[in-house]
């Protein structure tokens, strides 16, 4: 798949007693779980969206959806076909963030404490540097 905008699979939805599991049988790991089928349509959408996004930064093929028609269900499961418009995932995805944990000497981090420096701010800004990205 190219980086579409929009993706659309069909999606299981299998109910219990405490709640609705979803899945997508053409994407291995994507999973939810919802209260209502409401929310569950919602939760697909963005496991969906978050599952093709991952997938496509760590550079792996992304599979084709499988016809309707090619999907059977047992007792208790539902199928539904779910819509992510995907640069709405992209966007969320660069707009992140992780935390890291660093060490440095003690002396160091008291005198940058002293100053009250940014340490998450210096960080990013010596590896934008060293990476030689600019600002924009």
């Amino acid at each position: 798949m190219n980086k579409n905008e929009f993706a659309i699979y069909p999606s299981m939805f299998e109910s219990a007693n405490d709640g609705i599991t979803i899945s997508f049988p053409d994407l291995p790991g994507a999973i939810s779980c919802a209260d209502t089928e409401e929310e569950a349509v919602s939760m697909a959408r963005d496991a969906l969206g978050a599952w093709i996004i991952a997938n496509e930064d760590l550079g792996n093929d992304i599979p084709a959806p499988s016809r309707l028609s090619d999907v059977t269900c047992n007792a208790g499961q539902s199928i539904c076909l779910i819509e992510a418009w995907l640069p709405i995932f992209r966007e969320e995805e660069r707009k992140g963030s992780v935390k890291k944990n660093v060490t440095v000497p003690i002396w160091l981090n008291a005198l940058a404490e002293k100053k009250r420096l940014n340490f998450s701010q210096i960080l990013q800004a010596g590896l934008k540097n060293t990476l030689g990205i600019q600002d924009r």
